[in-house]
């Protein structure tokens, strides 16, 4: 299985960035309040950056550095983990981040224009881990066929 290419992730990001810009004023169109945005989502996306990069480093001692082999059905979980975390991550963080870019130039932002970057760069760091993870799944090739 190939890496998770960076275009692909970075299309995630866009796409995120995009939802995220069109929320604050799709609300504001249709006479909504737009959705608030607490400390507690920045933190909550650090917590799952934390766990993805405490498995990556677990796997990357266990595959690497102890040169062990993963249960076949760990390893997948592991990558597939990493893959669905890497782009939904890019996702959330480009949301976040389109969503404060959108009250940069409002009149008053009402709290949500910090926690949403803050956010949005805890998602970054969370695509970092499942990047790490997706990395640390990985095997040298021991085939010496040239």
């Amino acid at each position: 299985m190939e890496p998770t290419p960076p275009t692909v992730v970075a299309g995630w990001a866009l796409a995120g960035l995009v939802l995220g810009w069109v929320l604050h004023y799709a609300s504001d169109r249709m006479g909504n309040v737009p959705p608030l945005v607490t400390w507690g989502q920045p933190l909550a996306l650090v917590l799952l950056a934390v766990i993805l990069g405490y498995v990556a480093w677990a796997t990357w001692r266990t595959v690497h550095v102890r040169r062990e082999r993963l249960q076949p059905h760990q390893a997948v979980n592991r990558l597939v983990l990493a893959r669905a975390s890497a782009l939904v991550a890019a996702l959330v963080a480009g949301g976040y981040l389109g969503y404060a870019l959108s009250w940069v130039r409002a009149d008053t932002d009402n709290g949500r224009m910090w926690p949403s970057f803050a956010a949005a760069v805890a998602g970054a760091l969370g695509v970092a881990a499942a990047l790490l993870l997706e990395r640390a799944c990985r095997i040298r090739n021991t085939d010496n066929k040239a």
